[in-house]
């Protein structure tokens, strides 16, 4: 199945991609190689800050390809560091990204539901092209 439009969900354990058009979605998921852990707040660690999971991100990458736009969703800082991981490991995607949001915790169904209304708007958006 090959679908125009893509939407990607993700936080640092899970991404939900979804290849859509107006009438079917096909979904895939890709799982976060690392576990992050959590530290009670009087112990002592390092910043708390683990590096960016670049497997988790490069895999995100390779379920988008054959994508003509792309939509980012996620609720915090996971988003943020998959668009700089496209900026450096996959030129090819990064311009194919339309736009990022910031969106909770979202069922599937919200997702692509959000996602078919952020395109609709965009493409409305567009200039009409004049033909001769």
């Amino acid at each position: 199945m090959s679908h125009y439009h893509a939407v990607v969900w993700l936080d640092h354990v899970e991404a939900r991609i979804f290849h859509f058009n107006r009438e079917e979605a096909e979904k895939f998921t890709v799982h976060g190689h690392k576990h992050h852990l959590h530290h009670k707040a009087s112990s002592v660690v390092g910043s708390g800050r683990e590096p960016a999971d670049l497997a988790f991100y490069a895999e995100v990458a390779h379920k988008l390809e054959g994508a003509g736009e792309v939509l980012v969703l996620g609720p915090g800082a996971a988003k943020l560091e998959f668009i700089r991981h496209v900026h450096k490991a996959a030129p090819q995607l990064e311009s194919k990204i339309v736009g990022v949001e910031t969106v909770d915790h979202p069922t599937d169904g919200q997702v692509v539901a959000y996602a078919r209304k952020y395109f609709h708007a965009k493409d409305r958006m567009r200039p009409l092209l004049a033909t001769h």
